[in-house]
């Protein structure tokens, strides 16, 4: 079982971050590797919303469909595969650090499947690394304006 856990502080209000975060179709613009998001039902984002998503992970596509599991406006989302070949649970909460801007804490876990578990260990660091620099990717992107 992958599992990585992250916390950054971003220099933006809550509402704001909680806003970019929470949409599946901004994740290409600060994920690494992910080539599209498209929010597949209708209305505002809610349990039960969905997406599907097309990343490229280790040189091959990652073709996966997600529902949200768990949703507090402006505060957390959670969300988890329903079809992937590498299923994961995400959740993302946001809220003031008390100086203006937004502590953002994110749990990820997975579970490779098919020949992927037999790179288990080298999975865990790569996706570790690829995480902490999306976020990183993310506070930058907030704290210059580009989101």
């Amino acid at each position: 079982m992958t599992r990585v856990e992250i916390e950054i502080d971003i220099d933006r209000p809550s509402d704001e971050v909680f806003a970019y975060l929470a949409d599946p179709e901004n994740n290409p613009s600060w994920q690494d590797g992910m080539q599209s998001a498209v929010v597949t039902s209708d209305g505002p984002l809610a349990v039960g919303s969905t997406y599907e998503q097309i990343a490229t992970f280790m040189g091959k596509d990652v073709i996966s469909a997600f529902v949200v599991t768990g949703f507090q406006p402006g505060r957390s989302i959670s969300i988890e595969t329903t079809a992937s070949t590498f299923p994961i649970q995400v959740t993302r909460a946001v809220r003031p650090n008390g100086e203006g801007g937004s502590l953002v804490r994110a749990v990820i876990e997975g579970q490779p499947t098919g020949l992927m578990r037999l790179f288990a260990p080298l999975l865990d660091v790569m996706v570790a690394r690829t995480v902490r620099a999306d976020y990183a990717n993310l506070k930058r992107m907030m704290e210059a304006g580009e989101a």
